[in-house]
């Protein structure tokens, strides 16, 4: 694979990431302390790369199309002193489907289907919840996409998104990352088979 390296920064935070509903691919806004932390993780981004490297041409932003992540990359590149509108969208990229579970939370799963809620809690990377996808699932999704990067690129995604690339570029088990927090207004950098939070 041709990447160097991989600067990905989860949306910031929506309504439903407050109240701890399972977003998946509900196309949620961002809420006003989202909008804050989006700025903060492009503010972040500069601090890590200068400007002349955000400016180069050869340096790719891609993001997820569902609103909370587009809306986080135009933020960011705006406290990048960008244009906002200077990025693409991956539809690999969307989140973690959790099918008819999308808008509960994780208490409503288990008292409404405590038995499939244990099974994902015993195996989290490799459970699909019903109609939806597992870890497992969204790996074999956004591979064609890591497999077409052509070197640094910068990546506005999804909790989901992350855990999977912290198993196939960073080097997790895929046990610890599915469980791995994923923290809203700042930065992983992928890079030599590891990542590191900024």
């Amino acid at each position: 694979m041709p990447l160097d390296r991989l600067f990905f920064i989860r949306h910031g935070e929506t309504d439903w990431n407050a109240q701890r509903r399972l977003q998946g691919q509900q196309d949620i806004g961002l809420n006003a302390r989202g909008l804050h932390q989006a700025g903060v993780a492009g503010r972040k981004l500069l601090g890590i790369l200068g400007l002349e490297r955000i400016r180069d041409p050869q340096l790719a932003y891609i993001a997820s199309p569902l609103v909370r992540a587009r809306r986080t990359m135009e933020l960011a590149r705006t406290a990048m002193q960008l244009d906002p509108s200077g990025y693409t969208t991956d539809p690999l990229l969307m989140e973690l489907s959790f099918g008819t579970w999308e808008g509960k939370t994780w208490p409503e799963v288990q008292a409404d289907q405590p038995q499939a809620a244990a099974w994902r809690e015993g195996d989290k990377w490799n459970f699909v919840p019903p109609d939806g996808e597992s870890y497992a699932m969204l790996g074999e999704r956004i591979a064609p996409w890591l497999n077409a990067l052509d070197g640094d690129c910068v990546v506005v995604s999804h909790g989901g998104v992350a855990r999977v690339l912290m198993a196939v570029l960073g080097g997790l088990a895929t046990n610890r990352a599915a469980m791995a927090d994923i923290w809203q207004g700042r930065v992983i950098v992928f890079e030599n088979g590891r990542f590191t939070w900024v």
